[in-house]
């Protein structure tokens, strides 16, 4: 599948960061981007135009779970998602970047948020089950 180049930018905005190329999308790609040393800020970027749709869609306000909330579910979903990553010839190249998200980081709530409802996008769109969380589809 083939989709067009959509660009996600949040965070609290301290500083300038730098751009990043970005070639053809043949599956969904998330990037979670570090600050320099001395900034605080971070970007999660989301290159499928659907998702924004997708978020706008959800029911719970971004304040509806703690931070804590997002966060726990965030480790687990970017550690599955990672290991699918490295392991491309087991689960094929859907998995094509790899997301550094870091557990002892503090994110703020907006972040988490979007990361947390990216995977559950992922999830509803296509199928993709990260982790069995006892729903069913």
């Amino acid at each position: 599948m083939r989709f067009l180049s959509f660009i996600i930018i949040l965070g609290l905005i301290y500083s300038c960061n730098t751009t990043k190329k970005l070639g053809d999308d043949k599956s969904p790609k998330a990037y979670l981007e570090h600050p320099a040393e001395d900034s605080t800020v971070y970007e999660l970027i989301v290159l499928d135009p659907g998702y924004e749709t997708f978020l706008l869609s959800q029911a719970q306000p971004i304040n509806f779970y703690s931070n804590n909330y997002y966060q726990t579910w965030n480790v687990r979903y970017v550690a599955e998602w990672n290991l699918r990553h490295s392991d491309a010839l087991r689960y094929g190249d859907f998995y094509e970047t790899r997301i550094n998200y870091d557990a002892l980081e503090d994110y703020d709530i907006e972040l988490n948020y979007r990361l947390y409802n990216y995977f559950l996008f992922i999830e509803k769109r296509y199928g993709i089950v990260l982790i069995n969380r006892g729903r069913t589809p």
